[in-house]
């Protein structure tokens, strides 16, 4: 809301930001559909180039919502909220799924990035009952309710869309 109520949108801005969360939008689709909560730690998919493809995904959309807005008091805010709450957020998460997993969550932490995908993928992931080479899902997606971002890029898009019309 408040990258909104600081927007200044042309249709330009709009349309470069909107490719960059559409991005973001395509790696948390495609993270939510390989990932079974609680049932198997999830390694396969982008989950084999970074352990938090969610939240990477989010950063490229929220990026993509502040270059829209043309505002780089937005841009600022956006930034400052992702570097305060993201690490505290993923070390978090990070320790749970240790405390679930043990050992083979730390072979995998050893062996795929915190956050920063990889580019290429060595071929070989740990080996355990833990661990799930999962396919992508379109039900899982469902299941992980992935569809609700993607309303809300719709949705946030149109309005800087209207803006930056309306105020031609």
């Amino acid at each position: 809301m408040l990258c909104l109520w600081l927007a200044h949108p042309t249709l330009r801005w709009v349309l470069i930001g909107s490719a960059i969360a559409f991005l973001g939008l395509l790696v948390r689709a495609a993270a939510a559909g390989h990932l079974r909560k609680w049932q198997l730690l999830a390694v396969s998919g982008p989950y084999a180039r970074t352990r938090n493809p969610l939240y990477f995904g989010s950063v490229l959309m929220a990026v993509g919502f502040a270059l829209a807005s043309r505002s780089w008091l937005a841009v600022t805010v956006v930034v400052a909220y992702f570097a305060v709450f993201y690490p505290m957020v993923m070390r978090r998460e990070a320790a749970e799924l240790r405390e679930r997993y043990g050992e083979p969550y730390d072979a995998y932490a050893r062996s795929v990035p915190l956050f920063w995908p990889r580019l290429r993928v060595n071929g070989t992931s740990p080996s355990s009952d833990s661990f799930g080479e999962a396919q992508f899902s379109l039900a899982q997606y469902v299941r992980n309710r992935e569809y609700q971002a993607a309303v809300g890029f719709v949705v946030l898009f149109a309005a800087f869309a209207a803006m930056a019309m309306w105020r031609k």
